[in-house]
């Protein structure tokens, strides 16, 4: 066996033992980007991939709970008496109400990369979430039923209602206490109309 076929064969080794592109994008796919810190009533996960779902009883009815791996692509859910707080990777947060619902459609982050992206779709309910690292190294966006948000490092407050009708505003620390209260009158815009207040940094069609 000659020199070039040794390297022939040890290069053909490791291309199987990486797998294909498709199978290394999956392994992306399947690298968790955050979790699930508080579980209150009914919340529900539901995975884009069937092979990540793991039914799991809380009580007499079946949940997420406290430590549960969240996944791009994957919607989480509130019944009439849940709600829930998610940590993600970069350090952002956020805080479901009841009746709501959150799509994690996109999330690349790398602590040492000045492209990141996250897109988190709010369908309904109320959410106030803090901005993490991807907000200051690169492109966080939250869509709503009206518009879009560019997020660069506020802490919003957003009603969504089950008429379509979107309420913005932003929440502050308020004292010693550190007490967040709302910075502004919320702005309601009715979903028929489908505008955007600039004030806000919202963008539409980004």
């Amino acid at each position: 066996m000659d020199g070039r076929t040794t390297i022939a064969g040890l290069l053909g080794l490791l291309l199987a033992l990486a797998g294909s592109p498709s199978d290394l994008a999956r392994a992306q796919d399947i690298k968790p980007i955050g979790k699930v810190v508080t579980a209150i009533g009914k919340v529900m996960i539901e995975h884009a991939d069937p092979a990540l779902v793991q039914a799991r009883l809380s009580d007499d009815q079946a949940g997420a709970k406290i430590g549960d791996p969240l996944y791009r692509g994957d919607v989480i859910k509130t019944g009439a008496d849940g709600r829930v707080g998610i940590n993600f990777a970069d350090g952002s947060s956020f805080n479901l109400s009841s009746n709501a619902s959150m799509e994690m459609n996109e999330f690349v982050y790398d602590p040492a990369g000045k492209s990141n992206s996250t897109l988190f779709s709010l369908a309904r309910g109320t959410f106030t979430f803090v901005a993490g690292n991807v907000a200051k190294t690169g492109n966080m966006k939250v869509d709503t039923p009206v518009a879009t948000l560019g997020i660069r490092g506020t802490t919003p407050h957003i009603e969504i209602s089950d008429d379509g009708t979107v309420r913005f505003s932003t929440l502050i620390e308020d004292g010693k206490d550190s007490i967040m209260k709302r910075k502004a009158a919320p702005v309601a815009v009715p979903g028929r109309e489908r505008r955007a207040d600039r004030r806000l940094g919202i963008c539409r069609g980004c």
